[in-house]
């Protein structure tokens, strides 16, 4: 079913008068039964290049979702600008550019690639909440050509810009699908888990899965050694209804894992380190993807989850250098300026300045948890016996770690001071954490005005 509008017979009427390469309508997905604004940029009609009639037809069809209180959905395959438009194309991509960005925050907006996006439209789908890309489409903002002749380095499409450059290293692409068949499941999947628009809630999902079920199996997850890795993705899906979990940018900074499952049918938005990469330390790229999906969570009225276990911040003069301060910034900022429920439960490490990144207690969350293996330190055993018994015997060292983790290294002293709320059963978490999401659905925040923040990028 379509239900076309103005917008769409706009979108029309343009590509028949200048054989524009755009067109948008309002489209009903009967799978997870949404409507959206739905823009194609069509390939087929001089590669995809965009007139500035052409971005007209995207900033129409931004301004209609943004008015209609509608998702936005773009589906593109441009070669960019349309060089005979000249002047006049660039402009319209500034117009269509503002009327995205005049979406964020108010609609969620998505974008599924389905051939190349070079130059502007590379830009674009930079302004997407979610980038959907197919295995056989690439993107970026200079091409093979221009690097070659800038660097001297012969470079293919893919490896500059495929799925596989955008899946591991860029975090461009949220979801990699094999082809257009393959996207518009994973918009539907997606779609499931958010609300039309700012105004609104998720809607919730329908799930037979007892929000009090005790999780037996995750005391066979995490290893007895606080050094072993393990996957906390299987927490997370022992935690969640049914099992079920949508990961976005999973091979992202793999360090960090974002997702969204449901809770009692609620949607939550998880952030959880991942031991098995990078020991869970975080480094640039992940304070850069949990801030980016802990910022939408709270933008679109959706409780935030965060599973704490890293050592802390990965170290290394490049980290530094490429400026890990401030990108660890970003994620303090997303989650200190966070409104929504934030629930918080510490599985084993929580070291450090990562300890109040990863939405520590006095950083502002609803309800803090820990398991009785939870480790709050300002660092590990083996660290602090390094700095403070240099000079000491190999018995003597051994003996003040095992007295520094019997006084420090867990999570009564911190009950104690009020930096967590409750020592849990780990069988117990999901029944706590249904518990704390129902007891915070009617939490309601009073900001203080203001033009708008300004976020360390």
């Amino acid at each position: 079913m379509v239900v076309t509008t103005q917008a769409a017979s706009v979108g029309v009427q343009l590509q028949h008068q200048v054989k524009g390469a755009a067109s948008s309508e309002v489209r009903f997905l009967a799978e997870c039964e949404r409507h959206v604004v739905w823009v194609d940029v069509d390939p087929s009609v001089h590669k995809g290049a965009l007139s500035a009639e052409a971005s007209g037809v995207i900033a129409h069809a931004a301004s209609t979702a943004l008015n209609q209180r509608l998702p936005l959905v773009m589906s593109i395959a441009s070669s960019g600008a349309d060089i005979l438009g000249g002047i006049a194309a660039l402009h319209g991509w500034g117009q269509a550019a503002r009327a995205l960005a005049d979406c964020s925050g108010v609609v969620p907006t998505i974008t599924i690639v389905t051939g190349p996006a070079v130059s502007g439209p590379a830009l674009l789908i930079g302004l997407a909440d979610f980038v959907i890309m197919t295995k056989e489409s690439y993107a970026f903002v200079s091409g093979p050509t221009m690097v070659a002749e800038f660097t001297g380095v012969a470079i293919s499409h893919d490896e500059l810009g495929g799925t596989d450059a955008h899946a591991k290293h860029s975090g461009v692409a949220s979801l990699v699908v094999e082809d257009l068949a393959g996207a518009q499941a994973a918009l539907e999947h997606l779609l499931t888990y958010l609300p039309n628009n700012v105004d609104e809630v998720p809607a919730p999902i329908a799930s037979g899965d007892p929000s009090d079920r005790s999780l037996t199996d995750v005391f066979h997850i995490i290893p007895d050694s606080a050094t072993g890795s393990y996957d906390v993705r299987k927490i997370i899906r022992e935690i969640a209804d049914d099992g079920e979990m949508l990961e976005v940018r999973e091979r992202w900074a793999a360090n960090v894992v974002t997702a969204f499952v449901t809770i009692d049918g609620e949607t939550v938005g998880v952030v959880a380190n991942q031991p098995m990469v990078l020991a869970g330390t975080l480094d640039i790229p992940a304070s850069q993807k949990a801030a980016r999906f802990v910022s939408f969570c709270d933008a679109f009225n959706i409780s935030i989850l965060t599973l704490v276990d890293t050592p802390g911040f990965y170290p290394g003069k490049d980290l530094e250098w490429r400026g890990m301060i401030r990108h660890g910034g970003q994620l303090v900022f997303a989650y200190a300026r966070a409104s929504v429920p934030r629930v918080c439960v510490i599985l084993r490490k929580s070291y450090g300045g990562a300890y109040i990144v990863m939405d520590s207690k006095k950083m502002g969350n609803d309800v803090c948890l820990a398991w009785p293996s939870a480790e709050l330190a300002v660092m590990g055993a083996g660290q602090a016996a390094a700095i403070l018994q240099r000079r000491a015997t190999p018995e003597e060292r051994a003996a003040f770690e095992a007295d520094y983790a019997e006084r420090l290294l867990n999570p009564y002293v911190a009950a104690e001071r009020g930096y967590v709320d409750a020592v849990i059963d780990p069988a117990d978490t999901r029944k706590e954490i249904a518990s704390a999401l129902t007891m915070l659905r009617d939490k309601r925040e009073k900001l203080a005005r203001r033009k708008h923040d300004n976020t360390p990028l």
